[in-house]
């Protein structure tokens, strides 16, 4: 019985030391005398056969990597430095144990000449504002060795373009000018609407003279809003020409006097005769 007892708890004390336990984010790859061995083991407690098997538990989790910062020249012969960053995960524990050493690691190197070979093909516009494409790219570069490795790519993104100083200096007296164009062409549209409309009103003026009578008046009620001590008041020269057409040239005959009748007989002015007077006589004398 002693003997029995001896055996047994030998026995349960073997079996305790093959209880193994996988987390929730794991997967466990048993290896049986160096052969992969049934099923990936899911998590949970699972039982190991002592000295036989060996477990290697898998992270399933989504590994974020970044990509070290990679100099290369963009394909309008522009130098750069393009860092990145990738997110994966293990899909197949098996493939991820078993066909690569270290798949992390493996990742990282793939990922570094992709980003290498993407600067390559890109302009410079296009690793600025056009990388939704650029990442699109890229992951399509690593799905192909990732595939085999039993890894998935969720995403890839560039996270910074670091360009050299004379290429920034350009680049902002290129958004300068352009700005400066724009301004100016704003401004020219503005003045050419403006000229429009000030063609239109003068029109309209020209054809109703009181109409810049009123205008007048509405200035003068504007300026006077400002309460300004001092008034310039324009004299218009429309009421010039109205002073100028009521008032009659000269020399011209007013328009009511009567012509003189044909048949009116002329009238004969005669004028009194001088009186005579006697001539007084040189040795007169005078009189007193």
């Amino acid at each position: 019985m002693v003997v029995l007892a001896g055996l047994a708890a030998l026995a349960i004390l073997w079996l305790a030391t093959g209880v193994r336990v996988v987390q929730q984010y794991e997967r466990g790859v048993v290896f049986r005398l160096g052969r992969v061995s049934g099923r990936v083991r899911q998590p949970g407690p699972t039982l190991l056969v002592p000295v036989v098997d060996r477990m290697r538990k898998v992270n399933v989790q989504v590994i974020t990597m970044p990509v070290p910062a990679q100099e290369g020249i963009t394909r309008d012969n522009v130098s750069v430095r393009v860092d990145a960053v990738v997110y994966f995960r293990v899909v197949d524990p098996v493939l991820a144990t078993v066909d690569v050493q270290n798949y992390a690691f493996a990742m990282s190197q793939v990922a570094q000449t992709s980003l290498r070979s993407i600067i390559g093909k890109s302009e410079l516009d296009d690793l600025l504002s056009g990388r939704e494409n650029l990442h699109r790219g890229l992951e399509l570069m690593l799905e192909s060795p990732a595939l085999g490795w039993g890894v998935h790519i969720d995403r890839v993104e560039i996270k910074d373009v670091a360009l050299p100083d004379s290429m920034k200096r350009s680049m902002a007296r290129q958004a300068e000018a352009d700005r400066e164009r724009r301004a100016r062409i704003i401004t020219a549209d503005g003045e050419f609407q403006a000229a429009e409309k000030l063609a239109q009103a003068a029109q309209m003026m020209d054809s109703t003279p009181s109409a810049l009578q009123l205008r007048l008046l509405q200035t003068v009620v504007e300026v006077a809003a400002e309460k300004n001590s001092t008034l310039v008041l324009p004299f218009p020269v429309e009421l010039l020409r109205f002073f100028e057409g009521a008032t009659p040239k000269p020399g011209a005959a007013p328009q009511q006097a009567a012509a003189p009748a044909a048949d009116a007989p002329a009238l004969a002015k005669t004028e009194p005769a001088p009186a005579l007077v006697p001539p007084r006589p040189e040795h007169a004398p005078r009189p007193e």
